[in-house]
């Protein structure tokens, strides 16, 4: 499968790869799109992609003989092997009506394949209004390290290890496992994951964010990896979310990343941190079932 420069790339509103997600608006998106498409029946992780941090193996991959590609609209359906499996759909241009094809493909593909779950995913620019977003969307935010990391956490941040009591992690991580943090604290235990940065509020830990690592993009520049990032919530309201935001940038800004991409909840907490901190918006990434 060949993909024609002069109809996908007008329709990439969105700096979004399916397997991939999103990635800087200056990478060679039409050769991205070639490349998890060529990639797609060796089951290997690109050498730019993030998940390659977590497994050697690629857990979702592109359907290739479900791609829909035309001067209008283009479907990149992928199946994602975890659970029960998911196929997600992909829509670039078209409107309502590539809306509607991609959920049609999207229902065939679940039932010939052995999905449990079916899914449209499509994307707005970033001229676009809010008003056209519908519940649960993302926003796609570029933070730009290069010149900077911005301002001062303004508050103490240590690394998880360094605290009296490490051990405590665990307690937080059981409280926090919708937010990811069981997950990585397994890789911490693990010793397969980046520091983590942590604050205390009277010596209990408040909040975290990580891990911390940078891995090189598509065009070779370095890149600050998405964390996970919370605060109990016994702790929200005092600050201790920015602290932690801004020391991750400064983080990232001393180990060489000249940026990173995050996706957040739009009209969240972490959507509303990053809108006050200056983010670039990237565009919108809508998500709904088939």
């Amino acid at each position: 499968m060949r993909f024609h420069r002069g109809w996908i790339e007008p329709v990439l509103t969105v700096p979004y790869i399916p397997t991939l997600g999103p990635v800087h608006r200056d990478d060679p998106l039409f050769d991205l799109m070639e490349a998890v498409v060529a990639n797609a029946t060796t089951g290997q992780v690109l050498p730019y992609d993030k998940d390659g941090r977590w497994s050697d193996s690629k857990s979702e991959w592109v359907v290739v003989d479900g791609i829909e590609h035309g001067p209008a609209r283009t479907l990149v359906p992928t199946f994602l092997e975890r659970g029960p499996g998911t196929v997600k759909v992909h829509v670039y241009g078209g409107g309502d009506d590539g809306l509607s094809a991609g959920a049609d493909l999207a229902r065939k593909l679940a039932a010939s394949l052995g999905a449990g779950a079916a899914r449209v995913v499509s994307f707005l620019g970033p001229d676009q209004p809010e008003e056209l977003v519908w519940d649960g969307a993302v926003r796609v935010q570029l933070k730009e390290l290069s010149g900077g990391s911005g301002q001062a956490p303004g508050g103490l941040v240590w690394d998880y290890k360094e605290i009296d009591e490490p051990e405590a992690f665990g307690v937080f991580a059981e409280r926090m496992t919708a937010d990811g943090f069981g997950f990585l604290y397994e890789r911490m235990r693990a010793g397969t994951s980046g520091p983590v940065l942590v604050v205390l509020d009277e010596g209990r830990l408040a909040g975290a964010i990580g891990p911390m690592e940078v891995m090189s993009d598509a065009s070779a520049r370095p890149r600050l990896l998405p964390q996970y990032f919370g605060v109990l919530p016994e702790y929200r309201g005092f600050g201790y979310g920015r602290t932690l935001w801004r020391a991750a940038m400064n983080w990232g800004h001393q180990h060489g990343a000249e940026y990173q991409l995050l996706q957040t909840v739009v009209g969240g907490p972490s959507d509303r941190l990053c809108q006050s901190e200056g983010l670039s918006s990237l565009g919108f990434v809508l998500k709904k079932d088939a």
